[in-house]
């Protein structure tokens, strides 16, 4: 007998799910059998990742937002819930990374890593909860990263983004223990992205440094020697969106070769 797929029927919200880890959390979801709501703010490449959906028989609808800004948030969960109902699955992938020494760390830089890490898993996880609580079944998946873990040199305010993203994890958690609700987060190291090649662009322009030198000190991070891969990433995630990880929540899946035990 050919059995169905674990998520046929949910309906999943993935953030920054155009490129990068969001877009194999979206592709492995939607081999999965959810149906995909894909959010971001490019359209064209949101399109891009729908059309690759589509092409494994998923269904997927692309909803642009800026999941920093309440309006648009309240938008797109209005827009994803037209078409695929109610949310069972929400990923909160979107973020950006950004360096600098501590004492030039600008408040603009300090908020915008704050807004774009933090806040914006605040105001799509509001989004979703009370209908979860409700329908006594959901799951909240944070990809967070290890610098929510511990610290890096000339990254305090993304650290301090992500460390408040693990809190917000926890105290979640424990808050919603017993609705057949679980929240639990994802913590990368470095993963070969558009986002990690950046982050060495950014230290080569700040340090002169060549591009292989930079790439080799962050790798030296992780135990295993290399970088993880997204898909590596989108694997943990789906774990958590499975109704067998049901007493799972509140904790920390750390992907990131041995870096952090």
């Amino acid at each position: 007998m050919i059995q169905p797929r674990p998520l046929h029927g949910r309906h999943a919200v993935v953030t920054g799910a155009s490129r990068g880890i969001g877009a194999a959390i979206a592709r492995r979801l939607a081999e999965l059998g959810a149906s995909l709501s894909l959010v971001a703010r490019d359209r064209e490449r949101l399109e891009q990742r729908r059309e690759e959906l589509v092409a494994l028989g998923a269904a997927a609808e692309v909803v642009p937002a800026d999941v920093t800004v309440p309006e648009d948030v309240e938008r797109a969960f209005d827009r994803a819930r037209r078409v695929h109902g109610p949310v069972q699955v929400l990923v909160n992938n979107a973020g950006a990374a950004d360096s600098s020494a501590f004492h030039r760390t600008a408040l603009e830089q300090w908020d915008r890593m704050l807004a774009t890490n933090l806040t914006s898993t605040f105001l799509c996880t509001r989004q979703v909860v009370e209908e979860m609580v409700k329908a006594g079944w959901g799951r909240v998946v944070n990809v967070a990263s290890t610098a929510g873990l511990r610290g890096y040199p000339y990254s305090a305010a993304y650290c301090a983004a992500k460390h408040g993203v693990v809190g917000l994890t926890r105290a979640l958690a424990v808050e919603l223990a017993r609705t057949g609700v679980t929240v639990n987060a994802v913590c990368p190291g470095f993963v070969d992205t558009d986002l990690f090649r950046e982050a060495v662009e950014r230290v080569v322009r700040t340090t002169g440094r060549s591009a292989e030198s930079a790439q080799e000190e962050l790798v030296r991070y992780n135990p295993q020697g290399r970088l993880v891969r997204p898909e590596e990433v989108a694997d943990a995630v789906a774990w958590l969106c499975l109704p067998g990880s049901a007493s799972v929540t509140g904790q920390c899946l750390v992907v990131a070769g041995g870096e952090v035990m």
